[in-house]
């Protein structure tokens, strides 16, 4: 199965460059660094934004789950980065009760085999 809607996804501006892409960001500082050294930067958030939409296009999605707040996609696999390295990593979508247009809500390093 595949993210439903894959060609609507959102991936906003303020999801990468305050929150994913945020060293000062409580629950994101951790994963600031990881992104960082993968060679994305808030300047060129677009970057981080495409290679996480490409990972949505070409991986199945892992497992989908009923929340309160709609239904959750998490797709893992090899992200595309400007350094060259491919890290396994799990990003997570949600399409909200009463809609139907995925948008990104995390992303973060997933161990291999885990």
């Amino acid at each position: 199965m595949k993210l439903p809607n894959l060609e609507n996804a959102v991936v906003s501006e303020e999801k990468i460059t305050g929150y994913l892409l945020n060293p000062k960001h409580p629950d994101g500082a951790s994963k600031a660094a990881f992104f960082a050294a993968l060679g994305f930067s808030a300047e060129n958030w677009q970057e981080l934004a495409s290679a996480l939409r490409r990972l949505a296009e070409t991986t199945t999605v892992a497992r989908n789950v009923d929340s309160i707040h709609g239904w959750k996609y998490i797709i893992e696999g090899r992200l595309e980065s400007p350094s060259g390295k491919a890290p396994v990593v799990r990003s997570v979508w949600i399409v909200d009760r009463g809609g139907d247009i995925p948008r990104l809500v995390t992303a973060y390093p997933q161990e291999e085999g885990a």
